[in-house]
């Protein structure tokens, strides 16, 4: 059986970029999700295994804007599927 792991953070807008690249740094992320106080969602990143460097340039630029919007931000990180192995019964 495949289950998602779902872990939220609550940062302040100065603590937003530098939480983000902590947690794509981490690896096993499937999507990060920036959310203000009041749940409205202000930017969704999809996280691939190939996404690195130069082609995150936009997304530290965009966050770094978010940071200056609001004083508290919800981050929603999905992670990757894990597939759970079977157990085994004992008899």
């Amino acid at each position: 059986m495949d289950k998602k792991k779902m872990d939220e953070f609550k940062v302040k807008g100065e603590e937003l970029l530098k939480k983000v690249k902590e947690i794509i740094h981490e690896g096993n992320i499937r999507k990060i999700i920036i959310k203000n106080d009041s749940g409205k969602t202000y930017l969704e990143i999809p996280v691939t295994i190939g996404v690195v460097g130069v082609v995150l340039a936009p997304v530290w630029a965009a966050i770094g804007a978010l940071a200056a919007l609001a004083s508290q931000f919800t981050i929603q990180v999905i992670k990757k599927e894990v597939k759970e192995k079977p157990s085994a019964k004992k008899e």
